[in-house]
């Protein structure tokens, strides 16, 4: 066996032991969840409130409030994170201000999630009086999720040949129907992945929710845009750390309802993703 295959099978061999390094705890975590949370999940804990101080009953408020949060995020920042980034990538000039805004777009995607909860607080809840309601929290969440929505829309176009746009207004199309017909078509499916990674994020975070929108007992339905929800991470820290004598397999329960939610989510992503890469071929 020659050196060159030799290096090579270990860089194969250390590649698959870090991927096995990353993985084994991701599984295991699982595992565990579900081992102990399994037992606790029935009919009655998805479709009931919770009772008696949260130790009996089930979480489908919570749910419901968790729902309700990913669509109203993504309505607010679908949107704009998008029409944000083709104006970056289509029609802004490369200068020294447009390289500063996506320096500053590519940074605050790393900004801790406390810190959006406070600027959330301040902002809506105090200074818009908005108060502890549904319509802070989506606009906190929304924020939050602009960096990541704009990161991976920009990207997405960016991977879009430009013989595609040439072409195309070669051809008489104008810039806007040059972008609607011949570049977001194939930037669909890595658009709707930078999408499902932040409402991923946006539906697992407890600091922006904290003190924006979420309650920590609210057995009944919002009935408006200005009343707080209950929400299953918010709801999982409740129980796992202020209710006395909670038992243990309902927090696992929770936990993994939540993780059930986040895994739906993504395979939905999947399945759009491959249906509009069948429909385009490169």
């Amino acid at each position: 066996m020659s050196g060159a295959r030799v290096r090579q099978n270990i860089a194969f061999g250390l590649m698959g032991l870090v991927t096995m390094l990353v993985v084994l705890p991701i599984i295991l975590t699982l595992w565990y969840v579900v081992a102990n949370g399994i037992g606790a999940i029935s009919l009655d804990f998805i479709l009931q409130p919770p009772r008696n101080g949260m130790r009996e009953g089930g979480i489908f408020p919570a749910i419901v409030g968790t729902f309700i949060l990913i669509v109203g995020t993504m309505i607010l920042s679908l949107p704009i994170g998008v029409l944000s980034a083709i104006y970056l990538v289509e029609y802004a000039k490369d200068n020294l201000f447009t390289r500063l805004i996506k320096l500053a777009v590519v940074n605050l995607s790393g900004i801790p999630s406390i810190v959006y909860g406070l600027f959330g607080l301040t902002v809506f809840v105090v200074l818009l009086r908005l108060g502890t309601s549904i319509l802070a929290g989506c606009m906190t969440l929304a924020i939050m999720s602009l960096p990541v929505i704009i990161t991976a829309t920009k990207e997405a176009l960016e991977s879009v040949p430009a013989s595609y746009r040439e072409i195309s207004l070669s051809l008489g199309a104008t810039k806007w129907q040059t972008v609607r017909h011949c570049v977001l078509p194939y930037a669909i499916p890595g658009i709707l992945t930078g999408t499902v990674l932040s409402l991923s994020r946006a539906a697992g975070e407890t600091a922006p929710i904290l003190f924006t929108v979420a309650a920590f007992y609210l057995p009944r339905l919002p009935r408006s845009l200005f009343d707080q929800v209950m929400a299953l991470p918010y709801h999982l820290y409740v129980i796992s750390t202020q209710v006395p004598n909670m038992p243990l397999s309902l927090s696992f329960a929770t936990a993994f309802v939540l993780i059930s939610l986040v895994f739906l989510m993504n395979l939905v992503s999947i399945i759009l993703r491959a249906h509009y890469r069948r429909k385009r071929q490169w």
